[in-house]
């Protein structure tokens, strides 16, 4: 185990509503098992996060009357908040737009929080999806092709032009307004599904991307996640398998594998020197059979949720690598682990539902390299407690809703597998069927 200074606690940031967010609890266990005192602003107190034994405090995130003022009031509740926790403390993002609000925000938040070095204009450019594009187009990095469309008529011909069926994306997701059911990816499969979204732009406050969808496939998605330290340098840094995810096929991670891929880690390594990146990172590829190339499809400024896959022998990883290097302490080297799985329970199981084939390559020997699971530690077993029946009560709430539209119609319908609801989706998500 590393040095670490738990003199100076960490404050975990999510501006994102979804209560099942297993990235968040991941971190409060990663660092309050070395030490150091947790925080976390978060949607809600009772948020299964929140009843883990190693989150110290838990702090209502700000509730802005628009989402233009989100980045504003973070900011401000930080300030607030500085003294209670004993700053200078770590500020740990989780979600991609509290990591937009965090750099918007770095002068006025340096003194009183650790940050890594990410000026904004950076971060919009690898997290907005055009802007992302096109720094992909700039580095020659292989990425799906992709259309900016300036009206509807313009829109049907790209998608014409890429083949249906097309991936759409907004290329800002935090700004989608909450209960418009405008999704931040998603798949059309018809002209008339591009123009009727193309209309709803103004709504969205976003521009729409039609980009093409990448062949699916068995073994074809990748992750890459890694710390970029103050001089450069990257002490963590490793690749995974997606084994299976929900939404089945082209969602977010229920299990995955910590596999060598070379040619990912190249590429990320050149991308994140291109850049001049710091901080903790979190990229999506996809391999293209017919071209040998692998794609980038999304990349997260934060960790990613499941980045507790990648924690070695002595239990590093990028959320503890991040807080040894702003507190000026050495990282030691990141031993790979090669085989350990990370399961999602309340995703696997949901996935596993939707298709108990295998979608991977089993590895051999890969059960000996040990097994993390999201949700139950023996340590902390309160937070999977708290998942499940607020997982119960969701799929209960659904179920009434269903029933109820089923009467209004008075015609039955096919059972569906109720899922709760997800974070925004990663722009690289509908790439992965």
């Amino acid at each position: 185990m590393p040095s670490f200074d738990t003199r100076i606690p960490a404050v975990l940031v999510r501006l994102d509503r979804n209560p099942f967010h297993h990235g968040t609890l991941g971190a409060a266990r990663s660092l309050g098992r070395a030490g150091i005192p947790v925080h976390a602003v978060l949607e809600s107190l009772t948020s299964p996060a929140a009843r883990s034994r190693y989150v110290h405090g838990v702090h209502l995130r700000p509730d802005p009357t628009s989402p233009d003022d989100e980045a504003d009031a973070l900011a401000r509740r930080l300030v607030q908040l500085a003294d209670e926790v004993q700053a200078p403390a770590l500020l740990v993002p989780l979600d991609d737009i509290s990591a937009l609000a965090l750099a918007a925000h770095r002068t006025e938040l340096t003194g009183r929080y650790l940050l890594p070095d990410q000026p904004s204009e950076q971060l919009v450019r690898v997290a907005d999806k055009a802007e992302l594009a096109e720094t992909c187009r700039a580095l020659s990095l292989p990425h799906p092709r992709t259309e900016i469309p300036t009206s509807a008529d313009e829109a049907a011909a790209m998608a014409w032009s890429l083949g249906l069926p097309v991936v759409t994306k907004w290329s800002r997701p935090w700004l989608l307004p909450p209960g418009t059911g405008l999704r931040s990816t998603s798949i059309a499969r018809s002209l008339a599904e591009v123009r009727e979204l193309f209309a709803r732009t103004g709504e969205a406050g976003s521009r729409l991307l039609l980009q093409s969808l990448l062949p699916p496939g068995r073994d074809l998605d990748w992750f890459c996640h890694g710390y970029a330290d103050s001089t450069g340098g990257c002490p963590v840094r490793a690749t995974g398998l997606k084994e299976r995810s929900w939404p089945d096929g082209a969602g977010l991670t229920a299990v995955g594998r910590w596999a060598a891929n070379p040619v990912v880690e190249r590429m990320a390594g050149d991308l994140i020197a291109a850049l001049g990146y710091r901080g903790v990172f979190d990229l999506d590829f996809r391999l293209d059979r017919s071209t040998g190339a692998y794609h980038l499809l999304d990349f997260n400024p934060r960790p990613g949720a499941q980045f507790r896959l990648f924690a070695d022998g002595d239990g590093l990883d990028v959320v503890r690598a991040m807080h040894l290097d702003l507190t000026g302490r050495p990282v030691p080297a990141h031993t790979p682990a090669y085989g350990r799985r990370f399961v999602v329970e309340n995703y696997a199981a949901l996935s596993l539902l939707a298709s108990p084939r295998r979608r991977y390559t089993a590895e051999p020997g890969a059960s000996r390299a040990g097994t993390e699971t999201a949700w139950f530690a023996a340590d902390d077993p309160v937070p999977a407690l708290s998942m499940a029946r607020a997982w119960l009560l969701h799929a209960l709430r659904k179920g009434l809703v269903t029933l109820r539209r089923l009467f209004r119609s008075g015609r039955p319908r096919a059972a569906t597998v109720v899922s709760p609801p997800a974070a925004r989706t990663p722009s690289s998500q509908m790439n992965r069927r």
